[in-house]
């Protein structure tokens, strides 16, 4: 059981505290209700640049990891198409410097032009170096235009075309800044061997006086049901042909979710998941085949993909991996099968409750979806999920026509 306190600043903050006497370090998480989903579809990839750019200074400190290391600290942040999450981790006793150093920042950002310059290049270079330069590199970005027509899940977060980054102005950078990175447009965790009321203390110090913010309007479109099954074909200089299959699923909230995420699991989780089992182990048409969800807060993505062997035509492969489909659309799920994927899930939940780490992360997220306590009730609502929700879910969500394919073939040698 992770037991904490939540309470609203009246800024807006919500601060949520979980005290955990186990470690002598505290977690402070900052979790930004912006990601790539709330951009300008003409001005893409503004959410990853300020990952980047919270680091380049505030107002105040000129730079950000030079007292964070003094006080033994550590940091890092990551972007999704939903959320901006940053955190860092410190000896429990200097907690109150992580706070210090948050709070400057989201009060105000040192944005010069040359820092922007400098960050802009930086978000070139690496997309140049991810999606340009890497093998397989595009194949999510093609994915996402194909799979949504209206959501602006359409695009990753580095941005739709990397013409946005280059051509963004000072002034656009630091008017977005202000429409999202603002106390009441965020969460802040605190995990450590400290009392709630000092954290509120803290709190209310460091946060408190800093103004709430007028945030720019998230009415994000509703993806239509797609009612027919897409597909594209691409020529790159890789080693090997892939296929891609995204189909389309429930938001984070709806009740398909947790069956859903079941259902990648059962597919291919390990080496005894069926995919493995049957057409890498068995048949040897594939070398490896992958299945996950996107885990997004709105309508995600069921994705399977999978690497072709050598004397493996595509349709051949597609063919064989449909069959696998089948099954699970047909056939109800072996109890004993559908148990030893849960208690993989659950295990994963338990380690991750032993890292003060995890539990800000997921207090935060979960906060966000609108309950923090599902923390401590999401193993239970795996565990209920019975052979007929699968078989259920796997019609809905694994059908052809709910499906965009991505036809990934090796150039020519």
């Amino acid at each position: 059981m992770v037991d904490f306190t939540k309470y609203t600043l009246d800024n807006g903050l919500k601060v949520i505290v979980h005290p955990d006497a186990s470690t002598p370090i505290g977690t402070v998480n900052l979790l930004y209700n912006v990601g790539a989903k709330h951009e300008n579809p003409e001005r893409t990839g503004f959410a990853h640049l300020f990952e980047h750019l919270m680091f380049e200074g505030s107002v105040h400190i000129p730079s950000y990891d030079t007292p964070l290391q003094k006080a033994g600290g550590e940091n890092n942040a990551f972007t999704s198409n939903d959320i901006t999450n940053y955190y860092l981790t410190l000896p429990v006793e200097n907690l109150e410097t992580g706070f210090w150093l948050e709070s400057d920042r989201m009060l105000g950002l040192n944005l010069t032009e040359e820092k922007i310059r400098v960050q802009k290049n930086v978000v070139i270079e690496e997309f140049n170096q991810r999606y340009r330069n890497q093998p397989y590199g595009d194949a999510m970005m093609l994915l996402r235009e194909m799979a949504y027509k209206v959501h602006p899940y359409q695009w990753s977060t580095i941005g739709k075309d990397i013409s946005h980054i280059e051509g963004a102005t000072g002034e656009e950078v630091r008017a977005f800044f202000y429409r999202h990175y603002a106390p009441n447009n965020a969460i802040l965790t605190v995990v450590g061997n400290i009392e709630p009321e000092k954290v509120k203390e803290m709190a209310n110090r460091w946060f408190g006086p800093i103004p709430s913010r007028e945030i720019a309007q998230k009415d994000i479109p509703r993806e239509p049901v797609q009612e027919e099954a897409r597909s594209r074909e691409v020529t790159r200089d890789v080693p090997h042909n892939v296929i891609y299959k995204a189909y389309h699923m429930n938001d984070h909230n709806h009740p398909d979710y947790i069956p859903a995420d079941l259902i990648s699991d059962l597919l291919a989780n390990g080496n005894s998941a069926r995919l493995y089992q049957n057409l890498v182990k068995g048949k040897k048409m594939f070398s490896n085949l992958d299945a996950h969800i996107t885990g997004d807060v709105d309508e995600g993505l069921l994705l399977i993909s999978g690497t072709l062997t050598p004397n493996t035509g595509m349709k051949q492969g597609e063919e064989a991996l449909l069959e696998e489909l089948a099954r699970l659309k047909n056939e109800p799920v072996d109890e004993q099968e559908l148990q030893k994927v849960k208690n993989k899930v659950e295990a994963v939940h338990t380690y991750t409750k032993t890292s003060a780490l995890h539990k800000a992360l997921n207090l935060s997220y979960f906060e966000l979806l609108g309950d923090a306590n599902r923390i401590n009730t999401e193993d239970q609502a795996y565990q209920k999920v019975t052979p007929a929700d699968v078989q259920r879910v796997s019609q809905k969500v694994l059908d052809e026509n709910n499906c965009s394919t991505l036809y990934y073939y090796a150039k020519a040698q």
